[in-house]
């Protein structure tokens, strides 16, 4: 079966968060059950020039200039890169100008992709054509409508996988001549949104399937809590909405020792990189993107409740502003250690290091990063939400008894809840047994990817066999 993944971001060429480790991985864990998947992704000026002097294949003039595919590789997988220097030659982020700003020119941007991915399907490419389109996020959203616009699109197959609905790809409606968008699926069953243009209702609208992360975030999708303003197009399309949990590549994060014993020269070098104490408590790390979704803002509330009983916390994150300050003001005590920015190589010491790694978000569609805590035996404390529920089994007396718990849940996501989710790890800290147990355990989970890639191969031949 031959696949074209389209998305806006792939590790190693460029990454802001986990949709890149995703798309980065699925070529190759599919590769085994017959599925050719090649990947479609803007070529951004790092990428472009990343990417060297490839084959490359004309598309013609494109959203205001020329436009062409610059041919690559992901692995042993086929990577285009779409080289529009109108679109993408510039400095900044993907998504973000040098200020920090959304370009304003974001949604022909990636209407450009999305265009771009409809001609490679119904046209081909050197006599490669995919029978699916595997759409990630609103910056792939629009290509049903444009497949709809050209011969042949009716026999395409596509699926569009939510890796997080609060990004929904909005442009005013002026903007529709500059998007080729037809004005008349500019309605409520089409992809208008409150009078405005939604990328990612078009697709949700438009595609054959829907997948999203985890099975949680599948059932929380359907809510107004966690909807944000999709739940009644998801839940009209339920029977077709798939959660298929995401995996992480279990060789390039197999953790620098083989038992959980080996984890304290890590953890004793981790200290003095962070300037902390040689405290007789648990150290917990914490790498996120710091924002309100991540429920730091309730973390600085409860943080009394782990360093004033012997924990720690060491920190590497970048984000809102006011999170910083305040975690630079929390770092004054000497069982708090920061450092701001993204570090590679910092958030592996990070892993290895801690005795648990903190993901008390507010929502989260998967998370890998408490799948990294679990193969290094960081054991995952954890707000009981989307991914984050489906991967950790809390320490509770059940599973305490049985002998299979993983790491910690907590619900609300409020301080109390979460001081008292450091009341249990302080009790669990002290049981070397029980947290032995627990770290054995967490290195023996599967977090690989074998299982979501015969997931999504089936859900492919299903969407196959309807067209």
């Amino acid at each position: 079966m031959q696949v074209l993944s389209v998305a806006s971001e792939c590790v190693p060429l460029v990454k802001t968060g986990g949709l890149a480790d995703v798309a980065g991985a699925l070529p190759g864990a599919l590769a085994p059950l017959g599925v050719e998947m090649r990947t479609l992704i803007p070529a951004y000026r790092n990428v472009k020039a990343a990417m060297g002097n490839g084959t490359t294949h004309d598309l013609g003039p494109l959203f205001g200039g020329p436009a062409r595919l610059i041919e690559g590789r992901l692995g042993e997988a086929v990577l285009y890169a779409l080289d529009a220097p109108h679109l993408y030659d510039r400095d900044g982020s993907p998504y973000l100008d040098a200020g920090g700003q959304d370009w304003a020119d974001n949604p022909v941007r990636f209407a450009a992709l999305s265009h771009a991915a409809a001609q490679i399907a119904t046209g081909g490419i050197a006599g490669w054509q995919p029978e699916i389109l595997h759409l990630h996020d609103w910056q792939a959203g629009l290509t049903p409508v444009y497949l709809r616009q050209m011969p042949g699109g009716a026999g395409i197959g596509t699926l569009i996988s939510i890796h997080n609905i609060a990004f929904q790809g909005m442009a005013p409606a002026s903007m529709l001549s500059a998007m080729a968008l037809p004005r008349e699926e500019f309605t409520e069953g089409g992809f208008e949104y409150w009078g405005q243009i939604s990328a990612l209702k078009a697709a949700l609208t438009g595609c054959d399937r829907i997948a999203t992360v985890s099975p949680s975030y599948a059932g929380e999708l359907l809510t107004p809590e966690f909807g944000m303003g999709m739940e009644g197009i998801l839940t009209a399309r339920r029977d077709d909405l798939s959660g298929i949990l995401n995996g992480i590549d279990t060789d390039a994060w197999a953790p620098p020792y083989k038992t959980p014993r080996g984890k304290a020269r890590h953890k004793k070098a981790l200290r003095r990189e962070f300037g902390l104490p040689d405290w007789d408590g648990p150290l917990c790390v914490l790498i996120s993107r710091l924002s309100h979704q991540k429920g730091l803002d309730v973390l600085l509330e409860a943080l009394p409740a782990l360093v004033d009983h012997g924990g720690q916390l060491a920190l590497l994150g970048s984000g809102d502003p006011g999170l910083e300050a305040a975690f630079k003001r929390a770092a004054a005590h000497e069982g708090v250690g920061v450092r701001f920015g993204y570090d590679e190589a910092l958030s592996r010491r990070l892993m290895a290091g801690g005795d648990a790694i903190l993901v008390p978000s507010r929502f989260e569609p998967c998370g890998l990063t408490q799948l990294y805590g679990l193969c290094h035996g960081t054991l995952p404390l954890v707000s009981r939400t989307g991914g984050l529920n489906d991967t950790v089994i809390d320490a509770n007396p059940a599973a305490l008894g049985a002998g299979v718990a993983t790491g910690i849940q907590f619900h609300p996501v409020t301080s109390s809840a979460l001081a008292g989710a450091f009341a249990r790890l302080h009790v669990l800290w002290r049981d070397r047994t029980t947290w032995a147990r627990m770290m054995k355990n967490a290195m023996a989970q599967d977090v690989g990817w074998d299982v979501s890639a015969r997931a999504y191969a089936a859900l492919y031949k299903d969407i196959a066999s309807s067209k």
